[in-house]
Protein backbone atom coordinates (compact mmCIF):
# COMPACT_ATOMS: atom_id res chain seq x y z
CA UNK A 1 0.00 0.00 0.00
CA UNK A 2 2.99 2.37 0.72
CA UNK A 3 4.50 1.95 -2.71
CA UNK A 4 0.93 2.37 -4.10
CA UNK A 5 1.00 5.79 -2.38
CA UNK A 6 4.16 6.76 -3.55
CA UNK A 7 3.49 6.04 -7.01
CA UNK A 8 0.13 7.89 -6.86
CA UNK A 9 1.74 10.88 -5.03
CA UNK A 10 4.89 11.56 -7.78
CA UNK A 11 2.78 10.99 -10.42
CA UNK A 12 0.65 13.67 -9.44
CA UNK A 13 3.62 15.98 -8.84
CA UNK A 14 5.03 14.96 -11.87
CA UNK A 15 2.20 15.76 -14.12
CA UNK A 16 1.44 18.98 -12.29
CA UNK A 17 5.41 20.01 -13.06
CA UNK A 18 4.84 19.28 -16.62
CA UNK A 19 2.02 21.72 -17.03
CA UNK A 20 3.02 23.75 -15.51
CA UNK A 21 6.29 23.42 -17.96
CA UNK A 22 4.09 23.54 -20.92
CA UNK A 23 2.41 26.49 -19.42
CA UNK A 24 5.97 28.93 -19.23
CA UNK A 25 6.66 27.94 -22.80
CA UNK A 26 6.40 31.15 -25.39
CA UNK A 27 3.32 32.12 -26.84
CA UNK A 28 1.99 29.07 -24.40
CA UNK A 29 -2.16 28.57 -24.25
CA UNK A 30 -2.08 29.72 -20.57
CA UNK A 31 -5.79 29.27 -20.21
CA UNK A 32 -5.75 26.01 -21.83
CA UNK A 33 -3.18 24.88 -19.64
CA UNK A 34 -5.00 26.23 -16.65
CA UNK A 35 -8.20 24.15 -17.44
CA UNK A 36 -5.99 21.08 -17.77
CA UNK A 37 -4.80 21.48 -14.13
CA UNK A 38 -8.30 22.33 -13.00
CA UNK A 39 -10.21 19.62 -14.86
CA UNK A 40 -7.09 17.65 -13.34
CA UNK A 41 -6.75 18.48 -10.12
CA UNK A 42 -9.38 20.44 -8.67
CA UNK A 43 -11.77 19.11 -5.87
CA UNK A 44 -14.02 21.25 -3.50
CA UNK A 45 -12.81 20.44 0.23
CA UNK A 46 -13.19 22.09 3.66
CA UNK A 47 -9.34 23.11 4.55
CA UNK A 48 -8.20 23.00 8.40
CA UNK A 49 -5.26 24.90 9.69
CA UNK A 50 -4.01 24.70 13.32
CA UNK A 51 -1.30 26.24 15.03
CA UNK A 52 0.17 26.42 18.76
CA UNK A 53 0.08 29.51 20.65
CA UNK A 54 3.28 30.92 21.35
CA UNK A 55 4.95 27.84 20.16
CA UNK A 56 8.57 29.79 19.28
CA UNK A 57 8.89 31.30 23.10
CA UNK A 58 8.18 28.04 24.68
CA UNK A 59 11.03 26.47 22.64
CA UNK A 60 13.27 29.45 23.29
CA UNK A 61 12.42 29.19 27.10
CA UNK A 62 12.69 25.48 27.21
CA UNK A 63 14.52 24.12 24.86
CA UNK A 64 14.33 21.57 22.25
CA UNK A 65 12.85 18.41 24.27
CA UNK A 66 9.94 20.37 25.54
CA UNK A 67 9.16 21.18 21.67
CA UNK A 68 9.23 17.67 21.06
CA UNK A 69 7.42 16.99 23.44
CA UNK A 70 4.20 19.12 23.15
CA UNK A 71 4.16 18.10 19.14
CA UNK A 72 3.86 14.40 20.48
CA UNK A 73 1.22 14.93 22.82
CA UNK A 74 -0.89 17.17 20.27
CA UNK A 75 -0.68 14.86 18.23
CA UNK A 76 -2.06 12.43 20.21
CA UNK A 77 -4.36 14.30 21.33
CA UNK A 78 -6.03 15.74 18.06
CA UNK A 79 -4.90 13.29 15.42
CA UNK A 80 -7.72 10.64 16.51
CA UNK A 81 -10.48 13.57 16.35
CA UNK A 82 -9.67 14.01 12.53
CA UNK A 83 -9.42 10.18 11.93
CA UNK A 84 -13.32 10.11 14.22
CA UNK A 85 -14.64 13.14 11.83
CA UNK A 86 -13.51 11.67 8.22
CA UNK A 87 -10.81 13.73 8.00
CA UNK A 88 -7.22 13.70 5.80
CA UNK A 89 -3.92 14.71 7.85
CA UNK A 90 -2.01 16.06 4.64
CA UNK A 91 1.04 17.60 6.56
CA UNK A 92 2.32 18.13 9.89
CA UNK A 93 5.06 21.38 9.77
CA UNK A 94 6.54 21.85 13.20
CA UNK A 95 3.30 23.01 15.54
CA UNK A 96 1.08 23.21 12.78
CA UNK A 97 -1.38 20.20 10.87
CA UNK A 98 -2.76 20.93 7.61
CA UNK A 99 -6.06 18.55 7.42
CA UNK A 100 -9.07 18.28 4.57
CA UNK A 101 -12.33 17.42 4.98
CA UNK A 102 -14.93 16.71 2.09
CA UNK A 103 -17.98 18.17 3.96
CA UNK A 104 -17.42 22.05 5.92
CA UNK A 105 -19.32 20.40 8.95
CA UNK A 106 -17.31 17.57 9.64
CA UNK A 107 -14.52 20.07 9.51
CA UNK A 108 -16.38 22.29 11.95
CA UNK A 109 -17.49 19.57 14.56
CA UNK A 110 -13.76 18.16 14.48
CA UNK A 111 -12.74 21.80 15.75
CA UNK A 112 -14.94 22.23 18.44
CA UNK A 113 -13.56 18.35 19.54
CA UNK A 114 -10.11 19.23 18.89
CA UNK A 115 -11.03 22.33 21.36
CA UNK A 116 -12.69 20.54 23.96
CA UNK A 117 -10.18 18.18 24.31
CA UNK A 118 -7.54 20.35 24.32
CA UNK A 119 -9.26 22.46 27.24
CA UNK A 120 -9.69 19.33 29.55
CA UNK A 121 -6.14 18.41 28.93
CA UNK A 122 -5.00 22.04 29.90
CA UNK A 123 -7.06 21.59 33.59
CA UNK A 124 -4.44 19.09 34.56
CA UNK A 125 -1.38 20.47 33.32
CA UNK A 126 1.28 23.12 34.94
CA UNK A 127 0.93 26.34 32.39
CA UNK A 128 4.67 25.15 30.77
CA UNK A 129 2.75 21.96 29.37
CA UNK A 130 -0.70 23.50 28.16
CA UNK A 131 -1.68 22.58 24.49
CA UNK A 132 -3.19 26.26 23.37
CA UNK A 133 -4.54 25.14 19.83
CA UNK A 134 -5.49 27.77 17.24
CA UNK A 135 -7.58 26.34 14.41
CA UNK A 136 -8.66 27.76 10.54
CA UNK A 137 -11.10 26.99 8.05
CA UNK A 138 -11.51 27.32 4.75
CA UNK A 139 -13.72 25.74 1.99
CA UNK A 140 -13.74 25.91 -1.72
CA UNK A 141 -12.43 24.73 -4.99
CA UNK A 142 -8.95 24.04 -4.67
CA UNK A 143 -5.86 21.95 -6.58
CA UNK A 144 -5.14 18.79 -4.85
CA UNK A 145 -1.91 17.44 -5.33
CA UNK A 146 -1.66 13.98 -4.23
CA UNK A 147 -2.12 13.30 -0.75
CA UNK A 148 0.74 15.44 -0.11
CA UNK A 149 -0.83 19.37 -0.68
CA UNK A 150 -3.21 21.73 -1.32
CA UNK A 151 -3.26 25.19 -3.08
CA UNK A 152 -6.09 27.56 -3.63
CA UNK A 153 -7.60 31.02 -2.48
CA UNK A 154 -9.41 29.10 0.89
CA UNK A 155 -5.96 27.21 1.40
CA UNK A 156 -4.09 30.73 2.19
CA UNK A 157 -7.14 32.12 3.98
CA UNK A 158 -7.27 29.36 6.33
CA UNK A 159 -3.80 29.03 6.94
CA UNK A 160 -3.74 33.05 7.52
CA UNK A 161 -6.63 32.82 10.38
CA UNK A 162 -5.20 29.50 11.86
CA UNK A 163 -1.67 30.49 12.17
CA UNK A 164 -1.79 34.70 12.63
CA UNK A 165 -5.20 35.80 13.68
CA UNK A 166 -6.60 32.90 16.05
CA UNK A 167 -6.21 32.81 19.68
CA UNK A 168 -6.17 29.74 21.73
CA UNK A 169 -9.09 27.66 22.16
CA UNK A 170 -10.64 30.25 18.57
CA UNK A 171 -11.87 28.83 15.53
CA UNK A 172 -11.98 31.46 12.72
CA UNK A 173 -13.82 30.73 9.45
CA UNK A 174 -14.00 32.00 6.49
CA UNK A 175 -17.12 33.29 4.84
CA UNK A 176 -17.74 30.44 2.65
CA UNK A 177 -17.62 28.32 5.66
CA UNK A 178 -20.55 29.89 7.33
CA UNK A 179 -22.30 30.02 3.96
CA UNK A 180 -21.89 26.11 3.37
CA UNK A 181 -22.21 25.15 7.58
CA UNK A 182 -25.76 24.02 8.40
CA UNK A 183 -27.58 25.76 11.12
CA UNK A 184 -27.26 23.86 14.42
CA UNK A 185 -27.90 24.65 18.16
CA UNK A 186 -25.42 26.00 20.08
CA UNK A 187 -23.05 27.07 16.85
CA UNK A 188 -22.57 30.47 16.08
CA UNK A 189 -20.36 32.73 13.87
CA UNK A 190 -19.29 36.12 14.82
CA UNK A 191 -17.78 38.57 12.49
CA UNK A 192 -14.91 39.78 12.98
CA UNK A 193 -12.51 42.77 11.19
CA UNK A 194 -9.24 41.05 10.07
CA UNK A 195 -10.49 39.32 6.81
CA UNK A 196 -7.32 37.77 5.01
CA UNK A 197 -6.39 37.77 1.27
CA UNK A 198 -8.44 35.26 -0.29
CA UNK A 199 -11.38 35.72 1.44
CA UNK A 200 -14.11 38.18 1.11
CA UNK A 201 -15.31 37.72 5.20
CA UNK A 202 -14.11 36.08 7.92
CA UNK A 203 -16.05 34.96 11.56
CA UNK A 204 -15.48 33.82 14.92
CA UNK A 205 -17.16 30.59 15.60
CA UNK A 206 -19.14 30.28 18.65
CA UNK A 207 -19.35 27.14 20.14
CA UNK A 208 -20.65 25.75 23.48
Amino acid sequence: MAFIYRVASTASQDRLEKLIEERLKPKANQARVDEKIWNLFGERWAVMFTDLSGFSRRVADFGVIHFLQTIYESNRLLVPLIEEHSGILLKVEGDSMLVIFRDVDEAIACSIAMQRRTREYNRKRPKAEEVLLCVGLGYGDMLRIGDSDVFGAEVNAASKLGEDYARPYEILVTGEVKKAARVRKGIGFSRIKAVPPGAEAAYRLKYE
